[in-house]
């Protein structure tokens, strides 16, 4: 069966229309579609997410584990930042301030784990 194809940028995104001419004449059609012939369409990097949630599907933990690592600096930032706005407007002045709020966050964990002594003399070298 040959299938045809045709990109379109929508939002960014690229989609990806697939369809065949042997609609037509395939004999569970009735069951597929109402319409002349079916089109399929999958955004470009759909099969990323699929991949992704297979791997969801075998480790139903991940997630878990996830937010147990990942989410616990971004707690912390908020809870820094008050939780509920940045001080500054404008994406590169809020993307700065950002910035800022995770050197130090990181800075912080860096002393916590190395000690003063050791930060001191690598900031030195």
């Amino acid at each position: 069966m040959k299938w045809w194809f045709n990109s379109i940028d929508e939002t960014g995104k690229t989609q990806r229309y697939y369809w065949t001419t042997k609609c037509p004449s395939c004999p569970i059609k009735a069951q597929c579609t109402p319409a002349k012939v079916r089109r399929v369409t999958r955004w470009e990097h759909e099969g990323v997410l699929d991949d992704m949630q297979r791997r969801l599907d075998q480790r139903p933990d991940a997630m878990g584990v996830r937010r147990q690592t990942v989410e616990h600096p971004f707690g912390t930032l908020k809870a820094w930042m008050g939780a509920t706005h940045f001080l500054t407007k404008t994406l590169k002045r809020v993307g700065t301030e950002m910035s800022l709020q995770v050197l130090a966050y990181n800075l912080k964990r860096v002393i916590a784990i190395k000690g003063v002594a050791a930060v001191i003399s690598a900031v030195r070298a």
